[in-house]
């Protein structure tokens, strides 16, 4: 029987695609990815003081856009977070020198073309 509580529960990630493709661009970072995306998906936050205390280091950067940070500081990963319908939608990934010359706010998803 399936418990359709705990289905629920799990938040959406859009897009896996986008994950993998960033493990296999980044191959030193696939394992902390792979690790978030699970992590991620079976956590019952609520809210952002809920994200922040399981991912210390995450950062809230408006448009509920939340920074983590992957491998120390060595990479960036920004997703879209909307806690009402338990969604968050992949933005961007990078390096650190990277991520300090993109703006967060403008960031779109990765385009399957690209």
């Amino acid at each position: 029987m399936v418990n359709y509580l705990y289905v629920c529960e799990v938040f959406n990630i859009i897009n896996r695609k986008a994950i993998n493709s960033y493990a296999m661009d980044y191959p030193d970072a696939a394992k902390a990815l792979r690790e978030w995306y699970h992590v991620l998906r079976l956590s019952s936050h609520t809210n952002w003081n809920e994200l922040k205390a399981e991912f210390p280091s995450a950062s809230l950067v408006g448009d509920d856009r939340v920074v983590f940070n992957v491998l120390g500081t060595k990479y960036r990963l920004v997703v879209r977070v909307v806690f009402a319908f338990r969604v968050v939608q992949v933005k961007w990934f990078g390096t650190h020198a990277d991520y300090d010359r993109v703006d967060v706010n403008l960031i779109q998803p990765k385009n399957k073309n690209t």
